[in-house]
């Protein structure tokens, strides 16, 4: 019965330990919580002298000293004198005004020689050397004779379509086709020196006829007229 009553007492001091260790560390905490956040809370509480030496700023550098008046005054009068010498009127006139002769500028001046007129370049500058050269424009000879062009070619020039006169006797035989004549046009644009190359003997006449009447734009080479030999296409159809 005695070790019972023993046993009981070992364990109810175990526990008044543990509930005072426990205690006293939460009593440590909130007195520590209270000491960091009481000036924060109330920072009129604080010894005011401290707050002073941390919310003062720091003096600014001693500037230099300013002149005092007296040197300025010194300074003033030891300029003084020299500047109403200056402006001060001469006692007297010279009848003539002195020529000062600079020279020129010196030899071998970098902006180059100056020439006294005449020569290259600005009269009276400066001398920019030899003249630039003269471009001349050469033109190409004239052609001796006509020019060829193509059919296209010519055929851009016509000003108003070649329409011939379909013959009565080819059209009792039905006789159609093309002929193809050769021709010289002028510089004026006329037509000149006709040649049937190839087509119907019906329809030779009759498309000759038609071209001798055409009209060209006068073709132009270099920007001069020119005469050119070209072939005609002259077609006759029934159908159309």
């Amino acid at each position: 019965m005695f070790e019972d009553s023993l046993v009981e007492s070992r364990g109810r001091i175990r526990t008044r330990t543990k509930w005072l260790a426990i205690g006293s560390f939460c009593a440590q905490a909130a007195l520590l919580l209270l000491l960091i956040l009481f000036p924060l809370i109330r920072p009129e509480a604080l010894p005011k002298q401290s707050m002073q030496h941390l919310l003062e700023a720091p003096l600014p550098p001693q500037a230099a000293p300013a002149p005092t008046h007296a040197a300025s005054r010194s300074a003033s009068h030891s300029t003084m004198p020299s500047l109403e010498a200056q402006l001060r009127a001469p006692t007297t006139i010279p009848t003539t005004a002195a020529r000062i002769d600079d020279g020129g500028p010196p030899a071998g001046s970098p902006i180059g020689d100056i020439a006294p007129g005449g020569g290259s370049g600005i009269p009276g500058g400066i001398d920019l050397g030899a003249p630039a050269p003269i471009v001349r424009i050469v033109k190409p000879p004239a052609p001796k004779g006509p020019i060829s062009v193509s059919t296209g070619v010519a055929a851009g020039q016509l000003l108003r379509p070649i329409q011939p006169i379909y013959p009565a006797i080819a059209k009792s035989t039905h006789t159609q086709g093309t002929v193809v004549v050769e021709a010289t046009i002028s510089r004026q644009g006329t037509i000149e020196n006709l040649r049937v190359v190839e087509g119907p003997p019906l329809l030779r006449q009759a498309a000759i006829d038609a071209v001798a009447a055409a009209q060209y734009r006068p073709f132009l080479l270099n920007g001069e007229p020119v005469e050119v030999q070209t072939s005609i296409r002259v077609i006759f159809s029934l159908g159309g």
